[in-house]
């Protein structure tokens, strides 16, 4: 699929899953009106919605209905959406910009941040329940996305890469490549993972669908995060919507550092590469997945 027509269809679906989001989040007049405001601003701060588009458009390649994964598809946002809020915050990453704007606690404040965070992850699950129908759908769907975000996933991954950064960086190559293989196979990864899953399990998938569809993400994930550490270095404040030379200037462990920028974008290359053969299984009908893996080393932000 070309880029333009990958670019259309992503622009298309992200208008869908605003709509959705738009319902289930509460309005921005409700009381207390400070924290829905502070959601909103960052839920609706311009994402391109690769997750829960990812999910969505998994769920049409495995015969399903769509609508049956938006809920699911939303909580995710909403879960990566308090995930970047707390990334931001002056304890983790201390970043002024997200997305081109002003980072919630920049636009707020800290507390606000916090908790602005924290109402985005509990909310994320009440969507699911109040919104799908089936239980044991919907039980399954809190259980993929609960695992990608607890800590054997986003937090799990967070946490090391504050434990591992600057001085305590490992000092040995090896340890430091098993670090950081953990970090991002668990910070990074395991969204992409469950939304395929979450994807798969709403068209009611097969077993061997659902473990080719978890091999494609495992690879486009890391690749994504390959490819972010790459636009650290070389992107510019305008393309990235944040400050790059950050995980330089934090000493944090990343592949271009690690490995120099030719290893790191080889890296990101044959993951790609990896990702497109899992969806073998599944030939031409698969060419949106496909085009979303290259996209995800190719963008500049």
């Amino acid at each position: 699929m070309p880029l333009a027509e990958l670019l259309d269809t992503l622009s298309e679906t992200r208008k869908l899953i605003d709509d959705a989001l738009e319902r289930f989040l509460p309005p921005e007049d409700a009381y207390p009106t400070g924290i829905h405001k502070a959601m909103r601003y960052s839920v609706f701060a311009g994402g391109k919605r690769l997750r829960p588009a990812l999910m969505l458009w998994t769920c049409e390649l495995c015969g399903g209905d769509a609508n049956l994964a938006m809920p699911p598809a939303c909580a995710l946002e909403m879960i990566h959406t308090y995930s970047l809020i707390h990334d931001d915050l002056p304890a983790i990453d201390d970043d002024d910009l997200r997305r081109g704007r002003p980072t919630c606690h920049k636009q707020f404040d800290e507390a606000a941040a916090i908790l602005a965070g924290d109402a985005l992850l509990t909310h994320a699950f009440i969507v699911i329940v109040e919104h799908v129908a089936d239980p044991s759908l919907a039980k399954r769907f809190i259980a993929e996305i609960g695992r990608a975000s607890g800590t054997g996933g986003i937090i799990g991954g967070q946490v090391v890469d504050i434990e591992a950064s600057g001085s305590n960086a490992p000092a040995r190559r090896a340890d430091a490549a098993g670090t950081l293989h953990y970090i991002h196979t668990h910070k990074t990864v395991p969204p992409f993972v469950a939304a395929v899953r979450c994807g798969a399990i709403a068209a009611d998938a097969s077993d061997a669908d659902i473990d080719a569809l978890t091999r494609y993400a495992e690879d486009i994930g890391l690749a994504f995060q390959v490819a972010d550490d790459i636009l650290d270095v070389e992107g510019t404040a305008e393309e990235l919507g944040k400050t790059p030379g950050k995980d330089a200037a934090a000493a944090k462990l990343t592949y271009p550092a690690l490995f120099g920028m030719a290893e790191a974008k080889a890296k990101a290359r044959a993951l790609v590469e990896s990702a497109i053969h899992a969806l073998d299984r599944f030939g031409q009908r698969a060419s949106l997945l496909a085009s979303l893996a290259r996209f995800i080393v190719e963008r500049k932000g």
